[in-house]
């Protein structure tokens, strides 16, 4: 027997009498293993590929049905994962929309479907039904949304009404470095097809009509009224949690909730849904048992799992069904059926279930931060709630301190769970949130509860007592949120970990969760080789944004960059993926560019590079290169026919095919990688860039003085 065998069958006695609970619960990891697979494609698949995909499909269901039992386990996951990349060709079929072929100005007319803020803190309209001047209708895209910079409105903006503006648009943004957040991915499947801003006045082009954004207009006026009532922050906060219009909420008091972990409160998700359904739940079932002839002749567990449905069913529309309170519904639906069909719920298995159904409905929710935070909190709470309480009260605590202490467990084990995902979403790790999650989430019930009894008592005039309790529900969390966030060490900055570190941690995790014995043990290894990995990570040495206007170099100081100004979206991706917390204005200080702003010179290896701006860029291309191997200007330079030689330049026309572009060394020589190294649907390339390698001149090299002090 060769050494590979025996080892394959040591780790099957040793892991024997593991037990796999449910093979149900593997189902939705294999799908979303198929729909990773298809995301991480360098190509579109065509429609070959599909039919191929197809089947295999059937063949693999006539295998698990028909072939040996032996086989059926393979054969049920691999169906999965086929159906994950069938689901991911249906959902680019159903959502294929225009996206702006190239940069606009001028006359935008379109109806309000949504109100929010940016980071800038500006009020954001997106625009459906919408009209550009000189630009076909089937090139036109489905929504855009556009940042407004101009002086306030006389009046609040209204749902659906149609307006015109004169703005700038332009096709979403890849991402900012390969490998970073996609926001042109993400865009893509909502259908949003141009960003861009103004500086001019919201005009009124027509009101909106009886059935225009019914349910937004609905949302905006429930928050409104919450505004009118309870002012200032917390008024927005509170209407935030309860509506999820979160256009009031100002970007301090967003980073304040970031900086303490609890911005999972304006998330309408798990804990929302719960709180409000449970709260009917019990108001119905409860309140219907006060009356002895009702409570004799009617169910009133199943009336109020009836009712409760309904008030979960009309959130999840309210609040605009994002994939926190999806999952949320349908878990809660799942429950309250089981209420009304007197069956038990499977809770691990109503989890994948729900994870099942958005899979396969929005495959690409995968990629959400949303869906990993709310799957990961949820399974954690329900794999080790039980056994946390049967501790404490093994231990013989009174029932009210076991229920105190639920509430610390309950908060940390979420903590835990959702570090990971929340470290590499937001690149940070909160030292306080457990503190200031056990200060704020029971109040939280409380705001939940307020709200409800004031939707029941606004028909009669009578909303006022509990808006005001809801109002210091609300200021008490922002004041906890603002408390934390000002103390010292409240933030860890966390390098952007590479693309295999969650998939490896979330794998390991599921595996330790899901498997029952000795084989429970081996889920440590993929979490530890995922955590091994986000801590030797390596950042590109050099990274150039889409408009070659900015440029980072990672030095001893951190990431320098060529600019104080400038390419602003992409600096602070970088420097957050960095586990960097300084500002632009401070990264360009450091040490690693040298020279006058529009001619930045810099050096990484033997390699020397400069980066040009100003309106006379093009004209110092050839001085330039007689002096660097690498020269970018963020403007247009010539065709490549003319392009002096003895140097690499990256102009807007290679940056157009490019996208932003990241610098590792490599053979004495720099290797630039493209965000558009692939051909997919959203990003709009047809004959992506490959990685190119940069190498210094050797007769420049001998000619040239050492490298300047920097």
């Amino acid at each position: 027997m060769g050494k590979g065998r025996q080892a394959w069958a040591w780790v099957v006695v040793w892991a024997k009498g593991s037990v796999l609970p449910d093979p149900f619960l593997a189902t939705p990891v294999f799908l979303a293993l198929g729909i990773g697979l298809w995301f991480g494609l360098p190509v579109e698949p065509g429609a070959g590929i599909y039919a191929v995909l197809a089947s295999v499909f059937i063949g693999l269901i006539a295998l698990g049905r028909f072939g040996p039992w032996r086989a059926r386990p393979v054969a049920v996951a691999l169906v999965c994962m086929v159906a994950g990349a069938l689901a991911c060709g249906v959902r680019v079929w159903v959502v294929q929309a225009p996206m702006l072929a190239q940069a606009y100005y001028g006359p935008v007319q379109g109806r309000i479907v949504d109100i929010d803020r940016s980071q800038s803190d500006a009020i954001r309209l997106t625009l459906d039904q919408v009209v550009l001047t000189a630009v076909p209708p089937d090139q036109t895209p489905v929504e855009v949304r556009i940042s407004l910079h101009g002086p306030p409105p006389s009046a609040p903006y209204e749902m659906g009404r149609t307006v015109m503006i004169t703005a700038r648009l332009a096709a979403p943004e890849s991402a900012p470095e390969p490998g970073g957040f996609d926001f042109r991915r993400m865009a893509w499947f909502q259908q949003l097809g141009a960003v861009g801003y103004t500086s001019s006045p919201v005009v009124t082009w027509a009101p909106p009509g009886i059935w225009d954004a019914r349910i937004n207009r609905l949302r905006n006026r429930l928050s409104a009224g919450i505004m009118a009532r309870v002012a200032g922050d917390a008024g927005a906060f509170a209407s935030g949690a309860l509506t999820g219009d979160r256009s009031g909420i100002s970007a301090g008091v967003v980073e304040d909730l970031r900086v303490s972990s609890l911005a999972h409160l304006l998330a309408i998700s798990g804990m929302n849904m719960a709180f409000l359904t449970g709260f009917v739940f019990a108001l119905i079932r409860y309140g219907l048992a006060l009356i002895p002839p009702v409570a004799l002749r009617m169910n009133t567990k199943k009336a109020a799992a009836f009712v409760a449905f309904g008030v979960a069913l009309f959130y999840l529309v309210l609040s605009g069904a994002n994939v926190a309170t999806t999952r949320a519904f349908l878990m809660v639906s799942l429950l309250l059926g089981s209420v009304l069909l007197d069956r038990r719920v499977l809770t691990l298995r109503s989890v994948a279930l729900a994870a099942l159904i958005l899979l396969v409905w929005q495959p690409e929710s995968l990629l959400a931060p949303g869906f990993q935070l709310s799957f990961a909190a949820t399974i954690a709470l329900i794999a080790f709630y039980a056994p946390s309480e049967r501790f404490l009260r093994a231990r013989g605590l009174p029932g009210w301190l076991v229920a105190v202490a639920m509430l610390a467990v309950t908060s940390a084990i979420a903590g835990l769970a959702t570090a990971p995902f929340s470290a590499a979403t937001f690149n940070r790790l909160t030292a306080y949130g457990l503190l200031a999650n056990l200060l704020t989430v029971p109040v939280m019930s409380l705001l939940m509860g307020a709200g409800a009894v004031a939707a029941l008592l606004a028909p009669v005039g009578l909303a006022g007592p509990p808006l005001v309790v809801m109002g210091w529900t609300a200021q008490w969390i922002l004041a906890v949120a603002h408390w934390v966030a000002g103390l010292n060490g409240a933030v860890t900055p966390v390098p952007q970990p590479g693309p295999w570190v969650i998939p490896l941690i979330t794998v390991g995790a599921l595996w330790a969760l899901v498997w029952q014995g000795r084989a429970q043990m081996l889920g440590l290894v993929p979490l530890a080789l995922g955590f091994g990995l986000w801590v030797t990570v390596d950042r590109p040495v050099l990274l150039i944004s889409s408009d070659g206007v900015l440029a980072g170099l990672l030095g001893p100081d951190g990431r320098a960059l060529s600019s104080p100004k400038g390419a602003g979206f992409a600096a602070e991706s970088w420097l957050a993926d960095d586990g960097d917390l300084a500002l632009q204005a401070d990264a360009a200080q450091r040490r690693g560019f040298v020279g006058p702003k529009t001619q930045r010179s810099f050096q990484i290896g033997t390699l020397r590079g400069v980066v040009l701006s100003g309106k006379d860029a093009p004209l110092a291309i050839a001085a330039a290169c007689a002096r660097a191997d690498l020269v970018v200007l963020p403007e247009r330079y010539g065709p490549a026919t003319i392009r002096p030689a003895g140097c690499t330049v990256i102009d807007a026309v290679v940056l157009a095919q490019s996208g932003a572009l990241a610098g590792v060394p490599q053979n004495g020589g720099v290797l630039l990688v493209p965000v558009h190294s692939g051909a997919r649907l959203w990003s709009g390339e047809t004959n992506p860039m490959p990685p190119q390698l940069i190498t210094p001149n050797p007769a420049r090299l001998a000619a040239l003085p050492a490298r300047p002090d920097s």
